[in-house]
């Protein structure tokens, strides 16, 4: 018999109240402890506990085929202490609270649409800690498992109005050093070369690299720069984030980043960084949303639309490796990383039938596998860095 929805509402509370910043390892690692707790209790049996870099993931591995991959993450962007202004709470309508749509509600989502299903033969439920500054330590796990399944559904949380996220913009990111030459700004200026001024060139020049009409948008944001204010500044840095939404889009911006070139004499550009991950395309998502659509007519439930979004998620990965996926079978709600962040109970007990429906009828009949980008674009080496450029010396 199914649990009722107020044990739902009482286990994505505990979750919440257990915080999990993601650069916190030792509350990532706490957050994980009861993560496991719950799914052990819902799933009948221990994951395995991966600890890469001090950052702690989860994995359930049941025997058997096809072999669907059920993916989520337990680290949120809210630091310890969070709770003490944004308090995890529920009243008949709605639970709030740091994470609770981002996504732990989606967490126990799955286990309970899991935990309905005759058997787990051929699932695998990889819960990741360090999704959201960018998954380094869990994406070769993440892109593993979805090379060895026939789909990939993530249970980050849903659109508005209940959307499925059936197409996300791929990432990637920069850090740009800009070397100069400090001098006295009162005495001889004229000696130093200004970082502060060639980085104001090339901040100009990275956002003229976007592309409205493609969708691409290449977004400086972070920047630093000087020591003191009477000081010619020999350093400065600033930071760049690329979403484009094809593959193509991404290698065009790469090869213009790192053909950067510094503006003034005795200046030099360091770029860093590259594709974090490549697009989740409509064509990827786009047999399991028809069969999520069947599923909830058949279960009675109102028609699922479908939502292509800015923000990435591992399910960008998932789509990379060639794995048919589909996202935002999370929670139904709103205010992701904001302080109405909070999830709609009422869409609770939905979405657990839904996610069950859906792994029962993959099952049935497996998707067709897709083109691994990767295949047909090669992937910069992460972290890799251009050589640096310099304008000559005077």
């Amino acid at each position: 018999m199914p649990e009722p929805v107020e044990t739902m509402v009482a286990e994505i509370l505990r979750l919440v109240r257990c915080e999990s910043p993601s650069d916190d390892l030792a509350a990532v690692a706490r957050s994980a402890d009861a993560v496991a707790e719950l799914g052990t209790t819902r799933l009948g049996a221990a994951p395995e506990r991966i600890v890469i870099d001090g950052r702690t993931h989860l994995r359930w591995r049941f025997p058997g085929a096809p072999r669907i991959l059920v993916l989520g993450h337990h680290d949120t962007v809210w630091p310890v202490g969070s709770l003490e202004e944004l308090p995890a709470r529920a009243d008949e309508e709605t639970l709030a609270g740091p994470g609770s749509f981002d996504m732990k509600a989606g967490l126990v989502i799955a286990f309970h649409a899991l935990s309905r299903l005759a058997d787990l033969a051929g699932i695998t439920v990889l819960v990741t800690g360090d999704e959201e500054p960018g998954s380094a330590t869990s994406r070769t796990l993440i892109e593993d498992e979805a090379r060895a399944s026939a789909a990939a559904l993530v249970l980050e949380a849903a659109g508005p109005g209940g959307a499925l996220k059936i197409a996300r913009k791929g990432v990637s990111r920069y850090e740009i050093a800009v070397h100069g030459r400090a001098s006295h700004a009162g005495l001889d200026p004229e000696q130093g070369v200004n970082a502060t001024l060639e980085l104001a060139h090339q901040v100009q020049a990275v956002a003229l690299l976007g592309d409205a009409e493609a969708g691409t948008t290449v977004t400086p944001t972070r920047t630093a720069s000087g020591t003191t204010t009477n000081t010619v500044p020999a350093l400065a840095s600033f930071s760049v984030d690329v979403r484009a939404l094809s593959a193509a889009e991404q290698e065009r911006v790469h090869a213009g980043m790192l053909a950067l070139m510094p503006r003034l004499d005795g200046a030099r550009v360091v770029v860093e960084g590259g594709i974090n991950r490549w697009p989740l395309a409509a064509d990827s998502s786009a047999e399991l949303f028809r069969r999520a659509q069947r599923v909830a007519e058949r279960l009675g439930m109102p028609p699922l639309s479908g939502i292509s979004v800015g923000g990435a998620s591992d399910g960008n990965f998932t789509a990379g490796a060639g794995t048919p996926t589909l996202d935002g079978l999370g929670a139904v709600g709103g205010g992701a990383h904001a302080a109405h962040e909070h999830v709609l109970i009422a869409e609770l007990e939905p979405r657990v039938r839904l996610l069950a429906g859906l792994v029962e009828d993959i099952r049935a009949a497996p998707p067709r596998a897709a083109r691994p980008i990767a295949d047909a674009v090669p992937v910069p080496a992460p972290g890799a860095a251009s050589a640096p450029t310099a304008a000559p010396a005077r």
